[in-house]
């Protein structure tokens, strides 16, 4: 990608925006579990993103070169569809806060991926960081609310293997489509998505319940979690993929975790301080890993 097609500014600002959505996506999941299913929830945010793509599919039918399905593939199923399903799986366990502090593992995920797959430089204050984010999941995953070191959640590892598979995201999108429209990019990524979670969802009696009027509430909890938590921040974070750098928008978990948990607290959630301290040795983890990419990939 063209250096002068980059806008630290606007990548931050759209930064921003996809944090506030993304971190609100985990209490929307939890709403949304108290009136479907596991597979209602995963499947029907997906297809009601799906449906807000369809006019631009249409109108940029022939701008996506052949070679490039493939990757879009890659894409839908790693960066959309399975970790829809984990997260959603994950929601009928683990609290909202705890869930969104697992996530901001993405980053590390994102640089070790990089690094194997893509030849991505390897620098020291990176493997450190690594190192650090791998000691503060685990103090997650070992936490309960009080605080004491308990068996380990396997529930917790749903978000670990989600988080792996953003990376696997992050990296096809940086290396293998920047170089083609954000929206359209994303709209044709759900091209591949809008069946498949079609397909799931008459398995269920997901049409009956949306339909329903006395589930209006987590109704409109799941078409916000659609529209504009998969639809429409996925339009924006591909943008930032495209302004900045890979690393530096899987960097959105910076601030992930704070809005999750700001909304957990207003849910009643409580938090150790294991969990606290976990989520502290994460971030300072993904600091490490990010502080020479931005300077040289954002700022300049």
């Amino acid at each position: 990608m063209d250096d002068s097609s980059k806008n630290p500014l606007q990548a931050w600002i759209l930064l921003i925006l996809v944090a506030l959505t993304w971190g609100t996506s985990f209490i929307l999941i939890k709403k949304s579990l108290g009136t479907f299913s596991v597979t209602e929830v995963a499947a029907g945010r997906l297809f009601l993103a799906s449906l807000f793509f369809v006019p631009i599919m249409l109108k940029t039918r022939n701008q996506i070169p052949l070679d490039r399905f493939p990757f879009i593939l890659v894409s839908a199923l790693m960066g959309y569809v399975i970790p829809a399903f984990l997260f959603a799986k994950a929601g009928t366990r683990l609290n909202s806060s705890l869930s969104g502090m697992l996530n901001s593992l993405s980053p590390l995920c994102t640089l070790v991926l990089g690094v194997v797959f893509f030849a991505q430089p390897r620098r020291p204050m990176q493997i450190a960081g690594i190192i650090l984010g791998l000691l503060g999941s685990l103090l997650l995953i070992l936490s309960n609310l009080t605080g004491a070191i308990n068996v380990a959640d396997p529930y917790a590892f749903l978000i670990l293997s989600a988080t792996l598979m953003y990376g696997v995201n992050i990296n096809t999108i940086a290396f293998r489509l920047s170089h083609l429209p954000a929206l359209t990019m994303t709209a044709w990524t759900f091209v591949f998505i809008g069946p498949i979670s079609l397909i799931a969802l008459f398995t269920t009696d997901f049409f009956t319940k949306i339909t329903t009027p006395q589930n209006l509430q987590p109704s409109l909890y799941l078409l916000a979690l659609g529209v504009v938590g998969s639809g429409l921040a996925s339009v924006l974070f591909n943008r930032v993929v495209q302004l900045a750098s890979g690393l530096f928008a899987s960097s959105v978990t910076y601030l992930i975790p704070i809005v999750a948990i700001g909304w957990g607290i207003m849910d009643g959630e409580r938090i150790s301080f294991q969990q606290y301290l976990g989520m502290g040795v994460i971030l300072t983890g993904i600091y490490l890993v990010n502080r020479r990419v931005k300077s040289s990939e954002v700022e300049s």
